[in-house]
């Protein structure tokens, strides 16, 4: 075990997540590097999250209302004392040495302002096969974009206190897009790392309209980032992804032309369904190695529906995006609130 360095304070975030953050804390807990702090920032919970964080020994900090998971990092900053912050979900759990690694690849490179973790294909909790089907999309996308990237992965991840200091607190403003926002001001000054080094396993969304909701929603906030910087963030979000997702919309919009038209109608709507599985055929091959062909047709269907959610949400966004002045100035600076090293505001506890 660690026992020189820099004291890591390892912040949780946490909204209801009771089922999955005892596994979350423990596994930070048991961690080979030495001196942390954990700070669980309970953000309105309504479960029992707080009894299982108290009955694990960890320090909690309450809200009276749910600020989102923005301003619940900021609050945990605010109360942190190490020269190191490690922000980790409550359905997060991370490998004995994550923090260790972490740590020693940001002493390595000064220059370094965050290294975030992939999260291994298989779940942190087995619910359902929409679990295991995001467990693996995630962890391939993830996976082949690591190295040097623009999208932050807050899940898990590290950084110094003075790139924190230096950058500002997440925009409390959004509750959807705050990494990708973070990630973007973050890079204008320092780099930043996904990297299979700092592993963990993720408790991802098990049930498929719950997940299909948060990638609409998702890929609506996007845009008028994306539409300001020109350009797609670097690592997850490629050209090849995007245009995956766009031609599996077409495919559905095109479909209704195959009963007019018949053969020749339904050509379209089959080239724009290849293309939409070329953009992604080598994650297929890789869901065909580890699960087999049963399962990967029922990937291939999942993974279908939602690339036409994240490919409706940005139509929509671009929709709102060309009717609202306001919706164009999502991504303004507005960072006055839930600053680090401000005092605790009226209805937060600690405990």
């Amino acid at each position: 075990m660690t026992s020189q360095g820099p004291l890591v304070s390892v912040i949780v975030p946490n909204y209801n997540y009771a089922a999955s953050l005892e596994l979350c804390l423990r596994a930070m807990q048991g961690q080979t590097y030495r001196p942390i702090e954990v700070i669980v920032v309970d953000d309105g919970s309504t479960d029992d999250s707080v009894e299982v964080a108290r009955r694990l020994g960890v320090r909690v900090i309450r809200t009276e209302r749910n600020m989102g998971v923005a301003g619940a990092r900021n609050l945990g900053v605010a109360h942190a004392r190490g020269e190191i912050l490690m922000f980790a979900d409550s359905d997060v759990a991370a490998y004995p040495d994550a923090v260790e690694v972490a740590v020693r690849m940001l002493a390595a490179d000064p220059g370094l302002g965050a290294v975030c973790s992939i999260h291994d294909p298989e779940p942190l909790i087995r619910d359902s096969l929409v679990e295991e089907y995001r467990a693996l999309q995630y962890h391939y996308w993830t996976a082949s974009s690591e190295g040097p990237i623009s999208f932050l992965f807050p899940a898990l991840m590290a950084m110094p206190r003075r790139v924190f200091d230096d950058i500002g607190p997440f925009n409390t403003r959004l509750r959807e897009t705050e990494e990708v926002d973070y990630g973007h001001r973050l890079t204008q000054r320092y780099g930043m790392v996904l990297t299979t080094a700092v592993r963990s396993r993720h408790d991802h969304d098990d049930r498929l309209f719950g997940l299909l909701r948060k990638l609409y929603r998702r890929g609506r906030a996007r845009v008028p980032l994306y539409a300001r910087r020109r350009r797609f963030a670097r690592g997850f979000e490629t050209s090849s992804r995007a245009g995956g997702s766009l031609a599996a919309l077409a495919a559905v919009a095109l479909t209704p032309l195959a009963i007019p038209l018949g053969p020749a109608g339904a050509a379209p709507p089959a080239l724009a369904l290849a293309v939409s599985l070329l953009a992604d055929l080598n994650m297929y091959r890789f869901v065909l190695r580890r699960r087999g062909p049963l399962f990967l047709l029922y990937f291939g269907a999942v993974h279908f529906v939602v690339n036409v959610t994240i490919a409706a949400g940005v139509a929509a966004g671009v929709v709102r995006w060309l009717c609202s002045a306001r919706f164009r100035r999502l991504y303004d600076a507005d960072l006055t609130v839930d600053a680090p090293g401000r005092r605790p505001a009226t209805g937060e506890a600690a405990t």
